[in-house]
Formats: structure tokens, sequence, C-alpha cells
């Protein structure tokens, strides 16, 4: 007994050793720190508010949701890949570039038919205030651009604090104007002021802890703008779609469950979605971003890759099968008793929403391994036929059914397949990659040999 204590002590000393470990616990530490913030001032602003004004600030976010990956083309998540940096900084000029471009095409475009816009999705509560998401959407493209470089340098910590200063100031703007003028507008304004702000942050992080790596051969090649923007332009033919269908399939369930059920259904469904993604948002985002950097790193150093994915899946895996469980067995008693009995019916939802995020968590490893193993168009056809078959079996439970809980239900019984599914290719790609790289290795080291033996003969 004494022993097995001794070495799980071993055991628990060495993972915290880990520089992954430690970087997740920074990002995670953010995060939370800044959910944890949002929740604490969250009874004052609803009671403020009042649900018409988050329907209008839920309304503006969604439309920002998936118009953000069209702000720079998807091409900041690109800024990891390069081993030098100069390669880098030049794809951070060229999406910015880009979100200018894109920030004013969408600004003519609301401008010349903003109102066609509103009457067509049906937003009027928003009003006026679309106008605002040309600027939202430049705005949330920089922070994006900041967030990849830090990522790069491995500066998770100013992430981390951005992250909470951000936290902090909005939702202190949110109360004290409030108290002024507690309507929707301010909501949406502060939204994308708050974009703004997020991103500057993180730049002034960068000034101060990031530095430019020039130690590179004389001999190494440069890439114009043009030469980079097509070297990485599988980011924009298929990241960005498949980011904007994974946006745009997030909403749906909600939308169809007000159209189906009524309003009071959608609530049921948005708290029980809110509380399912928090191990994700808390957890999993921050392996994400840290695991990126980590896999781009081991296939510069010609690692085994699917060693690293397989390893962090399995972590992610511990940490979520336990409060997953609880909420599976215990899921209509645990919501009746923390938000009241009427909510009985969120938690019959997470029931079956805890399977779908458990799998949405364990992921986010395989996820991130999709730029550096270049399979991103494979993942823009696996996104279409996930939402397609999440969609049909929505609307195989809610009208053929009839049934809240069976549209939820078969909703994610196929989000639990695809998951799997894609996991599974992923893992196999990535098998590939490294018996590729195994062979390249054997090939250079056999041509090193063949050299040197010419070389001796002379």
């Amino acid at each position: 007994m004494l022993n097995l204590v001794i070495t799980l002590r071993q055991k628990t000393h060495e993972v915290w050793r880990s520089g992954f470990v430690r970087s997740v616990a920074v990002v995670a530490s953010g995060t939370a720190g800044a959910q944890a913030i949002t929740m604490a001032f969250a009874p004052l602003i609803t009671r403020l508010y009042g649900p018409e004004a988050y329907g209008v600030q839920g309304t503006f976010m969604a439309i920002l949701g998936v118009a953000v990956p069209v702000g720079a083309l998807a091409y900041p998540i690109s800024i990891v890949l390069p081993r030098r940096d100069e390669e880098a900084l030049g794809i951070i000029q060229l999406s910015a570039y880009i979100s200018v471009v894109i920030a004013a095409l969408l600004a003519f475009g609301l401008w010349m038919g903003g109102e066609e816009f509103i009457s067509l999705l049906e937003i009027e509560s928003v009003g006026n205030f679309i106008y605002f998401l040309p600027v939202a959407v430049l705005f949330a493209a920089w922070k994006q651009i900041a967030q990849q470089w830090l990522i790069r340098k491995k500066e998770f910590g100013v992430i981390a604090r951005s992250a909470l200063a951000t936290s902090g100031a909005l939702n202190s703007a949110r109360a004290l104007a409030g108290f002024v003028n507690p309507i929707g507008a301010v909501l949406i304004v502060l939204a994308t002021l708050v974009e703004a702000l997020h991103a500057l942050l993180m730049l002034i992080g960068i000034r101060q802890r990031t530095t430019i790596d020039r130690s590179v051969p004389s001999e190494a090649p440069k890439f114009s703008i043009i030469e980079l923007a097509r070297r990485h332009r599988d980011f924009p033919l298929y990241r960005a779609p498949q980011i904007m269908i994974n946006s745009a399939s997030q909403s749906f369930p909600m939308l169809m469950l007000a159209a189906f059920f009524g309003p009071s259904t959608a609530g049921f469904y948005m708290l029980s979605r809110m509380v399912m993604g928090m191990p994700t948002t808390l957890v999993g985002m921050a392996v994400s971003d840290v695991f990126y950097s980590r896999i781009t790193e081991a296939a510069h150093n010609s690692e085994n890759l699917s060693k690293h994915i397989l390893r962090a899946t399995g972590v992610l895996a511990l940490i979520g099968v336990i409060p997953f469980s609880i909420v599976i067995f215990f899921g209509p008693w645990i919501f009746s008793l923390v938000f009241g009995a009427e909510w009985s019916v969120a938690g019959e939802y997470a029931r079956w929403l805890a399977f779908f995020f458990f799998f949405n968590l364990v992921n986010k490893p395989s996820n991130a391994a999709v730029p550096v193993l270049g399979i991103q168009r494979g993942l823009l056809f696996y996104e279409v036929l996930s939402t397609g078959g999440k969609v049909a079996g929505f609307f195989l439970g809610a009208y053929w059914l009839n049934s809240d809980v069976w549209a939820v239900a078969i909703f994610s019984i196929i989000g639990i397949v695809a998951y799997s599914g894609v996991m599974l290719w992923i893992y196999f790609c990535a098998v590939r990659w490294d018996r590729d790289a195994k062979k390249n290795l054997i090939n250079r080291t056999m041509n090193s040999r063949v050299m040197c033996m010419v070389s001796g003969d002379k």
C-alpha cells in the first residue's frame, strides 16, 4: 500500500513538472477566472437588463459567430505552423490585410442591403446595430491574430491574463451601463468594444513578452505575401467554411426548438447546453491551444504524432468521464435542485448532451492536429456530413416523433457517431504521417552515408 502511494505521488509530480500540463493549467485558470467573473456579475446584470435585452445581444452574437471565420479567411490559424518567425510574420501581415478588406466589403454590403438582410433573417430587434458587425469582425480577426502568435511563442500566461482582464472590464461596464440605460443596444456596443480591448491587451503582451527569432540561415527562402497566401490556401478554402458550418450548427437546435415547441423549450436547451459546455470551455479549449503548439513542434522534430494525439485524448477522457457520468445518471435531479423544479426538463436534455459534449471534449487534440497533418479538406467534408446528419436527426425527433427530448437525443447520438468517426480518421492519418516521416528519415540517413562514402573515396 505504501509503495502504491509513493508511486502515485511520483507520477503526480512527473505530470505536474510536464511543461504541457503547466501550460494547460495556465490557460485553463484564465478561462476559469473569466467564467467566474461572469457568473459573479450574472445575478446583477440579468436583473438590470432582462431577457429581451439578452435576446437582442444573443442574436447579434450568433451572427457574429458565423461571420468571424470569414474575417481573415482562417489564415491566422496557420501562424503557428512555420518553422521560422519571418514566415509567421508574413502570415500575420497577410491576415491583417485580408481582415481590413473583408470588413470594408462587409460594411459596403450592409450599406447597400442592410435593411433587406435584417428582413431576411427576421432580426428587426437588432435593427441598425447590425452595422456594428464589420467593426466587431475586424477586431475579432485582430484578436485571433494576436492569440495565434502568442500560442506560437508559448506565452500562455498572456492569453490567460488578457481573458481575465477583458472579462472584468466587460462585466463592470455592463453593470455600470445597466444602471443608466439597460437596453440590448448597450450590450451590442460593449460586445464590439470588448473584442478591441481583448486584442489590445494581447498586443501589449506581445510587445512585452515576445521576441522574433532571426537566427536562420542566410540561404533560407523568403516568401512574398502572395506566395504565403498560396502556400496556406487550404485555410480559406477548407478551414474557414468548416468553422462557419460548425458555428451555424451550434445555434440550430435552439432555433428549431423555439420554432417547434416554443421559447421556453429553447430556454431549457440553452441552459443545459451552457452547463454541459463548461468543461469544454474551461479545459478543452486550453488543451486545444497548448496541444496545437506542441503537435506543431513535434512535427518539426519528426516525433510520433499519433502517440501525442492518443495520450492527450486519453487524459481528456479521464478528466471528463466522472462529471459527465454524474449528469447522465442524475441530470434532472441536479438541475431541479440547483436551478429550480421548473428546470427539470433541462436536466433531461443534459443527460443526452452529456454524451455529446464528452466526445466534443476528447475530440479537441485530434481537431488541433488537423492543420499539422494537412487534412483540412477532409475535415470540411466531415463537417458537411456531420451537420447534415445532425440536422436530419433533429427534424426526425421534432417533426416526425413530435418530441423535444427525442430531437435532442437523436441529435446527440448522431454527433457521438460523427465525433468517433473523425477521431479515428485523424488518428489513422497521424499513423500514416509517422510512417512516412520514418521512411523519409531512413532515406535521408542512407543518402548521407552514401555521400560520406563517396567523399571518402575521393
